[in-house]
């Protein structure tokens, strides 16, 4: 009897099928002022740098920010949370995927305001910003990440 062999491009094409599907990126839940552009462009920012980003859009923003413990000096425009931690403002993905490998006793991160050069505001003008960290019992911040112009 004569055995039968598939074809090389059929056997590859079966080890793909049974392969697992490549895993998504880590998925950030935004809310945004309806109104908002800039927002959308750091969720384009953060997806091209391999997160999910699910937009929600909403007039309840201060709400928003109260519940995650957002203080005034902490605010910008939109409010995310991945994975246990709060993402306020146009934090660049780096600092993001710096924070879930390294995993720090923090709520999250802000970029407080909307600084010119930051992801989502670029405009062509750089502002130097601070990627600052905080903690949910003591809300004084502290320097995450620091960028100069």
């Amino acid at each position: 009897m004569k055995r039968m062999t598939l074809p090389l491009a059929t056997g590859a094409l079966l080890a793909l099928l049974a392969a697992p599907a490549l895993a998504e990126g880590p998925v950030v839940e935004m809310y945004q002022d309806p109104n908002c552009g800039c927002c959308g462009a750091w969720a384009d920012h953060l997806e091209a740098e391999g997160f999910t980003v699910e937009r929600h859009k909403t007039r309840e923003m201060r709400a928003i920010k109260i519940e995650q413990g957002l203080t005034p000096e902490l605010a910008s425009c939109h409010t995310a949370m991945v994975d246990g931690y709060v993402i306020e403002g146009h934090v660049p993905a780096a600092d993001i995927h710096r924070l879930l490998e390294e995993r720090p006793d923090v709520a999250g991160l802000s970029v407080p305001g909307m600084p010119h050069g930051s992801p989502g505001m670029e405009t062509g003008r750089y502002d130097d910003y601070r990627v600052l960290g905080w903690h949910r019992d003591d809300r004084t911040p502290e320097i995450f990440n620091e960028y100069t112009h």
